[in-house]
C-alpha cells in the first residue's frame, strides 16, 4: 500500500480526467509552458490576486461547521470553476481549517465533512485536502504528550475516508504538530497511499523546534504538499531559514506545490505574496 507520492499523483491525473472543464483548463497551460515540476501558490489571495501576483494557483477553504459545507453548493464551485477558467489558474488544494475548532477526533459530523470535501476536491481538480489538526484539534496535550484516544477516532476516520479519496484521485494531508516519527506511526496504521503529509516549515520548525530538513528527509515521499511561511516576516527574514530547507526538499526529489501561507508586512498582499513566491523561486532554482 506504500505507493509514492508521484506514482499516486500520476494515477490522480486519470481519475480526474472525466472532468471536461478541467481537461480544457489543463490544454490551455499545457499550451503555453511546460508544467514545473514545483508550483507556487498561496492561501493568502484569491484566484484574482493570485493571477496578479505570478503564481500558479492558489489553495481554498472549505467553508465553516454546518451540516453541509459550502464548498460542497454546487453554485459555490461553479463560481470557482469560472474563475479558474478566467485567470488560467489552478485550485491546487483545499483547506480543512474548521477542524481546528471542531475536531475529527470529536466532531461527530467529521466523516461527513471528509465526504463532501473530497467529493467538492475531485469536481474542482484539486488533488490534496489539508486535513488540520490544530487548536481543539491538536493531538498534542499540554504537556506534549500524544492524545492517544485521539489518535485512535483519527486513524479510523482517515481509514474508512481513504478509498473515498483514491478513487477520486485525491490525497487527504494530516497537518499538525506532530514530530516526523509521529506522524509516520499514523500514517503506518492508516496504510493508504491516499492518506498523506502535509508538511508546514514553520510550524514545526519555529513553533516546535524540530529540525525540518531531516524530518523532511526521513518522510520523503510521504510529503504530498508544503506550507511556506515565516510568521509575521518575509520568508527571508524570519526565524525559518529556508536554504537548507530547500536543499533537502531537492535531496527527497520533492514534487508538487508549495504553498505560501505568509503575512502581509506592507499592508499589500498581492506585492508581498508575489515577493515571497519570487523568493522561494529563486530557492528553488
Amino acid at each position: 500500500m506504500n505507493m509514492n507520492r508521484r506514482t499516486f499523483l500520476a494515477q490522480a491525473t486519470t481519475a480526474v480526467a472525466g472532468i471536461p472543464w478541467l481537461n480544457s483548463l489543463n490544454a490551455a497551460q499545457n499550451s503555453t509552458s511546460a508544467t514545473p515540476a514545483i508550483r507556487i501558490g498561496a492561501c493568502v489571495v484569491n484566484l484574482d490576486q493570485a493571477k496578479k501576483a505570478g503564481l500558479d494557483g492558489v489553495e481554498v477553504g472549505v467553508g465553516g461547521a454546518a451540516d453541509r459545507l459550502s464548498i460542497a453548493d454546487p453554485a459555490v464551485r461553479q463560481k470557482y470553476r469560472e474563475q479558474m477558467s478566467q485567470t488560467g489558474l489552478s485550485i491546487c488544494s483545499l483547506m480543512m481549517g474548521l477542524l481546528n475548532e471542531y475536531p475529527l477526533a470529536s466532531d461527530p459530523r467529521g466523516p461527513a465533512w471528509l465526504e463532501q470535501s473530497i467529493d467538492a476536491a475531485r469536481d474542482l481538480g484539486a488533488r490534496v485536502i489539508l486535513v488540520a489538526f490544530f487548536g481543539n484539534g491538536d493531538l498534542l496535550d499540554g504537556n506534549g504528550k500524544l492524545k492517544d484516544a485521539a489518535v485512535d477516532v483519527v486513524v479510523q476516520r482517515l481509514k474508512a475516508a481513504a478509498p473515498r479519496a483514491r478513487d477520486a484521485g485525491v490525497i487527504l494531508a494530516i497537518e499538525n504538530y506532530l514530530n516526523a516519527e509521529q506522524n509516520a506511526r499514523i500514517l503506518d496504521r492508516i496504510n493508504h497511499e491516499s492518506v498523506q503529509m502535509y508538511y508546514d516549515v514553520f510550524n514545526t520548525g519555529a513553533t516546535k523546534g524540530y529540525d525540518v530538513p531531516a524530518e523532511l528527509r526521513f518522510l520523503k515521499e510521504r510529503v504530498v504538499q508544503i506550507h511556506f511561511k515565516n510568521g509575521p516576516n518575509y520568508l527571508e527574514n524570519g526565524q525559518v531559514k529556508f536554504e537548507p530547507i530547500v536543499a533537502a526538499i531537492k535531496e527527497i526529489q520533492y514534487r508538487g506545490w508549495i504553498v505560501l501561507e505568509t503575512s502581509a508586512p506592507s499592508k499589500d498582499p498581492v506585492a508581498d505574496v508575489k515577493r515571497n513566491a519570487d523568493y522561494a523561486r529563486r530557492l528553488l532554482g
